[in-house]
């Protein structure tokens, strides 16, 4: 059985994430559907970026996943799909598979070539009109190549990752989960790197910790490695982003060297 996973910003008030699906139970009956959320920030692409690469290799080779956080639908950027290890994936050519195409070995077409029965195109659902259709195709077999030319160069985002500036590495947050957990844009493998076994000091806001914790409920306030392979930062029984007013794009330090810093819990 073909599976595609759905990822949106559409939420969950709107039709539109039933419409994408009755699009593509429509040209596949048997595809199984998987909802991965729909809840990521209004328009914001970069959150979508992280949640895509976290998420695409838990799933089996052949998967499609459809990716839809569009803020310039209708204009004239591309509808890409790009193939990876295996994998496929169908969104807009905005930056959203920045993670995943960084990380080489993909190739991305443009979709150009469409069936004419799926009918004309609305200047603000391509999710709909071009997207889902697309997704359906492919889980029917069709080849990547097969839906239009291939596209040498994608929009890529920038400030995905931390910059080292000597002792210091500057990140910031990228996405918070349901219980105000703040998920930075720090990979545990380019933390141990950059830190190499020293002592360190990992800073955002009013919040400084000289240790990663290995759960949540180690201290009131926690600094770790979350799930998703990223450093983030926690508050027992409590919601950090609530607690602490703290904004995506907040910076995260951590400080190489001699750490005088008491972890704050």
């Amino acid at each position: 059985m073909s599976i595609i996973t759905i990822l949106t910003d559409f939420g969950s008030i709107d039709p539109y994430v039933g419409i994408m699906k009755g699009v593509m139970l429509s040209a596949n009956p048997h595809v199984q559907l998987v909802d991965i959320t729909h809840e990521v920030g209004p328009q914001d692409v970069e959150e979508a970026a992280f949640l895509v690469a976290e998420y695409y290799r838990r799933f089996p080779k052949t998967t499609v996943h459809l990716c839809v956080v569009d803020p310039t639908v209708g204009s004239g950027r591309k509808p890409l799909v790009a193939t990876k290890d295996g994998y496929l994936f169908v969104g807009p050519d905005n930056g959203l598979f920045s993670l995943i195409l960084a990380e080489g070995n993909a190739r991305t077409y443009e979709i150009a070539d469409r069936d004419p029965e799926d009918g004309g195109v609305s200047g603000t659902f391509h999710g709909r009109d071009i997207f889902a259709p697309a997704a359906a195709r492919l889980s029917l077999g069709v080849a990547p190549h097969e839906l239009g030319p291939e596209i040498p160069r994608t929009v890529m985002l920038d400030g995905l990752f931390p910059r080292i500036e000597g002792d210091l590495m500057v990140g910031k947050v990228v996405r918070f989960d349901r219980f105000g957990n703040a998920i930075s844009n720090i990979a545990y493998d380019l933390f141990t790197d950059f830190t190499r076994g020293a002592p360190f000091t990992v800073s955002l806001g009013r919040l400084s910790f000289s240790a990663l914790s290995r759960s949540y409920y180690e201290t009131p306030h926690t600094c770790l490695v979350g799930s998703a392979g990223y450093v983030e930062f926690g508050r027992f029984k409590g919601n950090l982003a609530q607690e602490q007013s703290i904004r995506k794009g907040e910076k995260v330090e951590v400080r190489r060297g001699l750490s005088t810093a008491k972890s704050k819990g």
